[in-house]
């Protein structure tokens, strides 16, 4: 899981330098209505399961499953404004944000000093050996399972590790988008300077000019963005499907589901995640925006963002995570 976390750190940071939440006033909508999408479902389970065996699930209902709700959403097509996309993705980012940061605080029991001071330094010397070498058009091979494996040790969880991880790695390119056109052109009007053999192949010099370009490609594209390109398809395929297949637990016995349905965990997580993640999310976005301090995403209206607000309500690898954590 630390890979999935890794993954969703380097989200996190490509939203805030460039993305949603990049601006304040754009940031401030899906703040809030993560915000209120996270404390509501918390206060609902609690109120339902205060003072029973199940009260330490709290922070399963919180949680929104960013890849399910963007499945769903991407569904409609054209019928939904890009820009309401990405206010659900935006969401679903500092969401996981909160669930971390409630795993970090909340459900973590223990903490080991030593092995945490190692994996500071880790982190640290990892992050000035990222800057160095990717100022000098070098690849540093990535060491980050090292600061990982110590934060295991000092008994903070997978989550902050992987976040972590990936606030060290460079979201500047090797090569500017500039300096990127300008050359490429430069090559290229060296490329078409050689005559076309009779039977098409290229000269030895043009291949070496095709070469050079893919470099600067390859360059012109951050350590981040690359990284998070390339782990999408493995974390989809592999790790979420084998975190889901081994935490799942889901034991189906007929005689007695009507009594699991009413019991206050299942009520409490029901709750939260259909009423909590609506009302929550709903009602924040609209305070926000009549306060004047958020703006509702271009082309969409506030019923659309109620509409999302009930995609927000899918629960799925982080509440899976929360549970096996909190029983």
């Amino acid at each position: 899981m630390a890979i999935f976390f890794f993954m969703i750190g380097l989200e996190i940071k490509r939203e805030i330098l460039v993305g949603e939440l990049s601006s304040i006033k754009g940031a401030m909508l899906p703040i809030l209505a993560a915000i209120g999408g996270m404390v509501l479902p918390a206060i609902i389970y609690t109120a339902i399961n205060y003072g029973g065996e199940g009260a330490s699930g709290w922070g399963i209902p919180i949680a929104t499953d960013i890849a399910f709700a963007i499945s769903a959403l991407v569904l409609l097509g054209k019928r939904v404004s890009p820009s309401l996309v990405t206010f659900l993705v935006a969401l679903a980012i500092v969401d996981d944000l909160g669930a971390v940061l409630v795993i970090a605080l909340f459900y973590t029991d223990t903490i080991n000093m030593f092995p945490l001071g190692l994996s500071v330094c880790f982190i640290f010397n990892n992050a000035a050996l990222q800057s160095f070498w990717n100022s000098r058009n070098f690849t540093l091979p990535y060491y980050g399972c090292f600061h990982v494996v110590f934060m295991l040790e000092s008994g903070v969880h997978a989550t902050i590790a992987g976040v972590i991880a990936a606030m060290a790695i460079p979201s500047r390119p090797k090569f500017t988008p500039i300096d990127f056109t300008s050359h490429t052109k430069n090559l290229l009007d060296e490329y078409d300077n050689y005559p076309i053999a009779t039977d098409h192949t290229m000269h030895e010099s043009q291949k070496a000019i095709l070469l050079n370009i893919k470099d600067k490609i390859d360059a012109v594209s951050s350590p981040s963005a690359k990284l998070e390109h390339d782990l999408h398809l493995p974390v989809a395929l592999i790790v979420i499907p084998l975190f889901a297949l081994a935490n799942a637990g889901i034991s189906i016995d007929f005689s007695s589901i009507g009594e699991t349905i009413v019991s206050p965990v299942s009520l409490g997580v029901i709750a939260g995640l259909i009423f909590g993640k609506v009302l929550g999310i709903t009602g924040a976005a609209y305070i926000a925006i009549k306060l004047g301090i958020a703006q509702l995403p271009h082309n969409s209206t506030m019923s659309q963002v109620f509409g999302v607000a009930f995609l927000g309500g899918i629960g799925f690898t982080m509440s899976i995570f929360v549970a096996d954590l909190a029983f």
